[in-house]
């Protein structure tokens, strides 16, 4: 009990003195090419050319008339119900059965990978749709609330958009970041020990950008080498855990404001 109001109050102190910097994590890239603010102006910039052909995933009018058909030359929206902006109408885990190979300059997605029951197979499909030299670009949420569900299925860090889109399987990450951290803490409906404890690290989106440098002949899972698509990373050590808290409980008495 004195641990947890000790933890509670040191946490108060440190967001009086940083204020919202105390939920950011160092570590955490936030994206700087393309962001939540501004990745359709920026795609537009890539990929407005005559003969691109562009391809948005998820392109019905849902939360207001949307603008970027208007905006490429040549743009085509795929979309799981028909409707405004929608060209094609299928299910993304199918997507290169829609187009008779048919492939693009440019393919994105918006606040949709979340709602796709196999993210790593909707990637697969994306990617053969690709043309080599093409660009894919994803945005979805890294921490945000529940919605549209039964369909909502999973949360995404930025890493975990780069292991989808690897070297691998054709694909040079460009940037892979995240966008609009998060104030959170606990509610008073959480379990007791845990109730009031302020969150960090929390973002809304993530967003990658790549593109495709070559064909590849099989998407097989299982045949990935671990320790490339890990960037011969590896998973934090007990040693560097207690580093790590150590230089975070320094960072606090000697950081700057």
């Amino acid at each position: 009990m004195a641990k947890s109001l000790y933890l509670k109050f040191r946490q108060c102190i440190q967001c009086l003195i940083y204020g919202d910097k105390f939920y950011l994590h160092n570590d955490v890239k936030m994206s700087d090419k393309l962001s939540h603010s501004n990745w359709q102006d920026k795609l537009v910039e890539y990929a407005n050319k005559r003969n691109w052909k562009v391809l948005e995933i998820g392109s019905r009018e849902v939360t207001g008339k949307s603008k970027l058909r208007d905006r490429f030359c040549n743009y085509k929206g795929f979309d799981f119900y028909g409707g405004d902006n929608v060209d094609v109408v299928g299910d993304v885990h199918k997507l290169s059965e829609y187009f008779n190979g048919e492939k693009f300059d440019l393919i994105f997605t918006s606040a949709c990978f979340e709602h796709f029951a196999m993210p790593w197979i909707a990637a697969e499909e994306i990617i053969k749709c690709l043309k080599v030299g093409g660009y894919v670009f994803v945005e979805t949420h890294y921490s945000y609330s529940s919605h549209e569900r039964p369909w909502h299925y999973f949360q995404f860090s930025e890493q975990a958009l780069a292991i989808l889109f690897n070297k691998q399987f054709g694909v040079k990450s460009i940037e892979c970041g995240v966008s609009n951290p998060i104030v959170a803490r606990f509610s008073k409906y959480a379990d007791k020990y845990l109730r009031g404890f302020k969150i960090t690290g929390m973002y809304c989106h993530s967003e990658f950008f790549g593109r495709k440098f070559k064909e590849v002949d099989s998407f097989d899972w299982h045949n990935v080498d671990l320790q490339k698509l890990y960037s011969n990373t590896k998973y934090v050590s007990p040693d560097a855990k207690k580093k790590g808290i150590l230089a975070a409980i320094k960072r606090f008495f000697i950081k700057e404001i």
